[in-house]
């Protein structure tokens, strides 16, 4: 199983479908992977944002993105989640 890098860790590791879901990723996000499927490792949100899923109410979310992880360790900005 290919990990996500370092700075990508988070408290929970998943995997579906061939891809790595790292950390407390939105439903949406990972729906939109498995149907875009893109050549990539998979996806992570670092860290436990506050209000991301599982992490308290999203009407107190902090802002937070998601983070496309490339199999060649590269990462981009896969979606982005502004504070409530």
């Amino acid at each position: 199983m290919t990990m996500p890098p370092q700075e990508m860790i988070s408290c929970h590791t998943g995997r579906i479908e061939g891809y790595i879901i790292e950390g407390h990723v939105p439903v949406a996000d990972i729906r939109r992977l498995l149907e875009e499927r893109p050549d990539a490792v998979g996806l992570a949100v670092p860290g436990m944002p506050y209000g991301s899923p599982g992490m308290g109410p999203e009407s107190e979310r902090e802002a937070y993105e998601v983070f496309l992880i490339r199999r060649d360790g590269s990462t981009e900005v896969y979606a982005n989640y502004s504070a409530a």
